[in-house]
């Protein structure tokens, strides 16, 4: 007779993808990810599979924390120009806020899984084009409305931004000054003047 899981799975994904997002994905073992879920080994792989399996799980929840707020924000914005602006202002605070300077699931897993691993390539291209197809919208809609020039694509334009963005969580990671990271977030959004 099989046993009930007796532990919330959400808490236990999200212990986890403060591990990877501290240690990434190599650097995390199973012992560490025991520890910050207070499950046994047994526990996860009975839950997720494997290390993957909860690794996987951690890029859902991270998407679905960071990434799908974010495009409800795109999405229901009126002036593009105040909600890209928003957006990376929303960024800078948050990077330059993080006192334990986690890195963002999204680069952490880019630069170390994605190149060989076509699950985590999937769920960061997902997840990276949900935001860049929220922005093209809101831009060509500013654009319609005369909020932002109409000489470059609004689909360059997204994926520039989305590139921005991603850029700024590396710099910060690296220093978290909020004002160096201003002025680049800046430069950035002078595309849309």
């Amino acid at each position: 007779m099989a046993r009930t899981r007796e532990f919330d799975l959400d808490a236990a994904v999200d212990a986890a993808m403060q591990v990877f997002r501290s240690k990434g994905y190599e650097g995390t073992s199973i012992r560490d990810l025991a520890e910050a879920t207070g499950l046994g080994s047994g526990s996860i792989y009975a839950a997720f599979g494997s290390k993957d399996g909860l690794y996987l799980a951690a890029l859902d929840l991270y998407r679905h924390r960071y990434a799908a707020p974010l495009v409800e924000m795109l999405r229901a914005g009126n002036d593009a120009r105040e909600v890209v602006r928003a957006m990376f202002v929303d960024l800078v605070d948050d990077v330059a806020g993080d006192g334990q300077r986690l890195a963002c699931l999204i680069v952490g897993a880019s630069m170390e899984r994605a190149h060989h691993d076509l699950r985590v390539a999937e769920r960061l291209r997902s997840t990276t084009q949900s935001v860049e197809l929220a922005l093209y919208d809101l831009l060509a809609e500013g654009q319609l409305r005369g909020q932002i020039p109409a000489d470059r694509s609004a689909s360059d334009l997204a994926a520039f931004l989305v590139t921005s963005l991603q850029g700024l969580r590396v710099m910060g990671a690296i220093n978290p000054d909020r004002a160096a990271l201003m002025r680049s977030a800046e430069v950035a959004l002078s595309c849309l003047s």
